[in-house]
């Protein structure tokens, strides 16, 4: 996938779905410019519209698969988010305020947690996933937002298109517009937001666009990263200052200084270079790493990042996010749902 070289004054394009590697999957959203970004009000409590009940809805696509303690819960179109209960062998549908697409989803513990999607939504839950209220959006953005993260019960940000950065400090009762902490003159798209070990909070984007934060958010600090095409994901690993980050055509980089400076991690495929775009990843318990993308990729570490062993899935579908299932076992969600692996995220988990 190509990108348009873009500078001050140049047109940007329609805000992207989370991922724009899953080409058959998601399209181009509205066609508006954004002005400024703004702070919003919170979604009026009345006319509010659910997610349509659907038996197909945990075939249906899916961006974001979690834990909230050991029940896990997914998110993505039309305002459909899935929890399970027995590791991934059966899905219930929670009762959402939205049908709009929901691109990710973070839990601090069993019972507390927040999607974001488009339309800058912002949805909070209590009861692990079961339903879900609305604590804001912003309609007149037209732009999504992609990535949440919390530090605990009150502290939190989500990230979005166009430099959407939002903070709460309450739980998400009040949500204020933090970008102007970002040194994005170009309001390049935020990606992807995550914490390092004994380090801070770093957030990737388009463009190669990079930034951490030692004070976890309040001060920001803008990095000349390794790579100029978007990245659409970072994870920190089990060690401190140690992270990584991922996108467009398998490019993945690692860094052990809370990203001053980086290595590329090389991908070796059973016909050479892996070139499938890299779209989300999760550390297990045990330390290692997963990082899952288009064409059915799935590669796994064991080192803390140095080296991946990648393996394509037959089925070839694309893939958005993982998480861990029981046995060993990984939920893989993406195009055609959520699905239980075997631990190298080919064959169907036992």
């Amino acid at each position: 996938m190509s990108e348009p070289v873009m500078g001050v004054g140049t047109c940007r394009p329609p805000a992207l779905r989370k991922f724009a590697l899953l080409a058959t999957a998601l399209s181009l959203l509205g066609s508006a410019m954004l002005s400024a970004p703004a702070l919003a009000a919170a979604a009026p409590a009345s006319d509010v519209v659910y997610s349509i009940e659907s038996a197909k809805a945990a075939k249906s696509l899916m961006l974001d698969v979690v834990h909230a303690g050991k029940r896990l819960v997914a998110v993505g179109d039309r305002g459909h988010i899935l929890y399970s209960d027995d590791q991934g062998a059966t899905w219930t549908q929670a009762k959402v305020p939205t049908r709009a697409l929901l691109t990710s989803v973070f839990f601090v513990d069993d019972k507390h947690g927040w999607a974001v999607g488009h339309d800058a939504q912002i949805l909070a839950s209590e009861d692990g996933g079961a339903t879900w209220t609305k604590q804001f959006e912003d309609l007149k953005r037209e732009s999504p937002l992609l990535d949440v993260w919390f530090k605990d019960a009150d502290s939190g940000f989500a990230v979005g298109a166009y430099g959407s950065l939002m903070e709460t400090t309450d739980g998400g009762k009040h949500w204020e517009d933090a970008s102007d902490r970002l040194d994005n003159e170009d309001q390049y798209h935020l990606n992807a937001i995550a914490a390092v070990k004994d380090a801070g909070l770093f957030i990737v984007g388009e463009q190669g666009s990079m930034f951490r934060s030692a004070d976890w958010g309040q001060t920001w600090e803008k990095l000349e990263g390794p790579y100029e095409g978007s990245l659409f994901g970072v994870i920190g690993t089990a060690q401190p200052n140690t992270l990584l980050a991922y996108g467009l055509r398998g490019n993945l980089y690692r860094s052990t200084d809370f990203g001053t400076t980086w290595d590329q991690v090389e991908l070796k495929a059973e016909r050479g270079d892996l070139e499938f775009g890299l779209s989300g990843g999760t550390l297990l318990d045990d330390g290692s790493i997963v990082i899952v993308g288009n064409g059915g990729s799935v590669i796994r570490s064991s080192d803390n990042g140095e080296t991946f062993k990648v393996v394509n899935r037959p089925d070839r579908i694309s893939v958005s996010a993982v998480t861990a299932a029981g046995n060993g076992n990984l939920v893989l969600a993406g195009q055609g749902g959520v699905r239980v692996t075997s631990p190298n995220g080919t064959e169907s988990g036992k």
